[in-house]
């Protein structure tokens, strides 16, 4: 080790040192007081060592601009030496307001844009006058604030400097009191501006969609003189967000013919249309889309893709996707475990969590309700009340409306209503239609009118007008041979103006949508498709089927039951999807309500017969038929 004496002899020149090595330690000791000069003039925190760092910069006859004026103006900004970082400025030719805007953006950009916010009140305070780009600045920290005060501010300020001819700066306006809620001093700007561009027209379609105001984004899309990909999408997701898929997907299809390429947001968009609609084929074109362009490394997208195949009722799929992932978040897993969980595959999805939670990721609210739900389904109700204890316990999730929603479902299912009673009269929250909703299903499935009464009492006063509710009362009372009170909530139905919400059911063939209502004739080719399932009857009779006439609760006989039973509209789907698909090709099916249990027996023997696999989604979860069995293995 070398003292520090000795260290310093090293760099004297000796007496008997050659001149060229002496002009050579000289040099050296030169440079290394140079280099430590300007890591000193670049490392200042505060204005008291700024000072010194500018008596430094003095006293080495070092050139002022080797000091970093954007550091200079940052350190001094907010403090009560902004007269001192001006007087610095002042002895440079560049101008002082760039040097403050560039301070400004910087402000703007970072985690406390409120500071661009006081600067700028710095800059009038010491009559540093403001240009174009000093008021984009401020006004975009004013956005990312949600700032609408002070945005007034300095949009009084941009109209007194006659600034207001400036499209940038409209547009951030716009933008603000949009973002802000303002609509109407949005619409107004818009509307009194001469010139628009792109960003302008696409601002105000964005900020409509995240209004609400669907009808008004699209006039104006309509209206646009130009549209780029970020118009379309805007309108695509605007379309998804307020629940109208159909639109969304038309549009997107004439997107394509302009020959935009779709971005990953529109993917995002597109596949979540596909997922409400079930629409895998044009879901799976987007992922070859997605593959092709290397979207696919993104998560968000991935996710978006396993959402779309698990409501496709494409499982395989789904997992392909996730096995494929490098890398999962608690969105995929939680995704992943609710598809399972409806899918049938409750195993798997319990398996899957502890998987989960074996890795290290820390579980969220929506993992848990997937876990309930594949509990619910499977009727686990140790496994179940396991998993809502753990959920606070361990993980400190406080329990939402649909945590206890889940409980009062599994307890429901499993026939223990008396026990999901309770908890509902134990909820730390108030219980919504959807909690009382599930104890009702559950009365409807164990033939407990007492507590189907109570249930509706309270969904009577939470959600009158909700036509379900009342059939599924109705329903019960039918099946107890209590006709009299069926016809009295029926009557009541009629008083309040509900009517019964008619089954449809839709299958996709070669890209094309066919819906299918009760009872339905209309399509071009129900001759053949009440032929075909004439012919499937035969079959079916022949292996012991008999017609489950105890659904239809009407006061009948029993062949018109039995003809009513016939023309329900996921049969008459899959008579139509037999009749246009290839053998063995998988037939999906989508209800907008509960299958009944003659459809589901039906189904079962269908799937043995033809040797096809059915995929059905109703309201509640899937049923995959397949080998005279489903994979709610009748508990449903």
């Amino acid at each position: 080790m070398i003292s520090p004496s000795a260290s310093s002899l090293c760099l004297l020149p000796s007496p008997s040192t050659e001149p060229e090595q002496r002009h050579a330690l000289k040099s050296s000791s030169k440079r290394i007081s140079e280099t430590l000069r300007t890591e000193l003039v670049h490392k200042f925190n505060s204005s008291l060592e700024l000072k010194q760092v500018h008596a430094l910069v003095i006293k080495t006859s070092t050139p002022l601009l080797a000091l970093p004026l954007s550091r200079v103006a940052s350190v001094c900004a907010l403090t009560p030496n902004f007269a001192y970082a001006q007087k610095i400025f002042n002895q440079l030719d560049q101008p002082q307001l760039f040097i403050w805007n560039c301070c400004l953006r910087n402000f703007a950009e970072s985690d406390s844009p409120f500071d661009a916010i006081l600067l700028f009140y710095q800059l009038r305070m010491h009559n540093v006058h403001p240009d174009s780009f000093t008021c984009s600045f401020v006004l975009k920290a004013c956005v990312q604030l949600m700032d609408l005060f002070h945005g007034r501010i300095i949009h009084a300020l941009i109209e007194k400097l006659g600034l207001q001819s400036n499209l940038v700066l409209q547009n951030v306006i716009m933008h603000l009191y949009a973002s802000c809620g303002d609509m109407s001093s949005a619409l107004l700007l818009f509307d009194k501006m001469g010139q628009r561009d792109i960003v302008t027209w696409n601002t105000m379609i964005t900020q409509l969609v995240k209004t609400g105001d669907v009808d008004l984004a699209y006039k104006m899309f309509v209206e646009m003189p130009e549209r780029n990909v970020r118009s379309w999408t805007a309108m695509i997701s605007g379309f998804v967000q307020c629940g109208k898929p159909k639109e969304a997907i038309s549009l997107f299809n004439k997107m394509e013919e302009t020959c935009l390429k779709p971005n990953e947001v529109t993917v995002v968009a597109i596949l979540a249309a596909c997922a409400d609609l079930g629409f895998l084929d044009l879901g799976s074109k987007i992922h070859e889309y997605s593959d092709k362009n290397g979207f696919t490394r993104n998560t968000h997208i991935c996710n978006t893709l396993i959402d779309m195949y698990i409501k496709c009722g494409c499982l395989k799929a789904a997992l392909d996707v996730f096995e494929g992932m490098k890398e999962h978040t608690v969105v995929t897993y939680s995704a992943m475990i609710h598809g399972l969980a409806i899918h049938g595959q409750g195993e798997k999805s319990l398996k899957l969590f502890f998987e989960m939670i074996q890795k290290g990721m820390k579980p969220n609210g929506v993992t848990f309700i997937g876990l309930l739900n594949a509990c619910s389904h499977m009727g686990l109700i140790t496994e179940g009340h396991g998993f809502f204890t753990t959920m606070t316990k361990d993980y400190e999730i406080v329990p939402a409306i649909e945590h206890y929603g889940c409980m009062v479902d599994l307890f429901s299912r499993a026939g223990l209503l008396h026990e999901a009673h309770d908890l509902i009269k134990e909820m730390p929250i108030k219980p919504n239609a959807a909690i009382w909703g599930a104890l009702l299903g559950g009365c409807k499935v164990h033939k407990n009118i007492e507590m189907a009464e109570v249930a509706m009492r309270h969904l009577q006063e939470l959600d009158p007008f909700n036509d379900g509710y009342y059939v599924v009362l109705a329903n019960i009372y039918s099946e107890a041979k209590r006709w009299e009170d069926a016809a009295r909530v029926r009557k009541l139905m009629k008083n309040r103006g509900l009517n019964k919400t008619r089954a449809w059911s839709s299958i996709t063939v070669k890209g094309m949508v066919h819906e299918f209502v009760a009872g339905d004739d209309s399509h071009s080719l129900s001759m053949e498709i009440f032929e075909k399932w004439h012919e499937l009857l035969v079959q079916m009779r022949l292996k012991g089927y008999v017609p489950n006439t105890s659904v239809i609760l009407l006061d009948v006989d029993e062949m018109e039951k039995e003809n009513f039973l016939s023309r329900h509209s996921e049969k008459l789907a899959l008579a139509f999807g037999l009749i246009n698909t290839r053998p063995g090709e998988t037939i999906r099916i989508f209800k907008n309500l509960r299958v009944c249990e003659d459809c589901h027996a039906s189904f079962k023997l269908i799937s043995e017969i033809v040797g096809r696999e059915i995929v059905v989604r109703d309201r509640n979860r899937f049923h995959c038929f397949k080998n005279g069995t489903c994979s709610c293995r009748d508990y449903w």
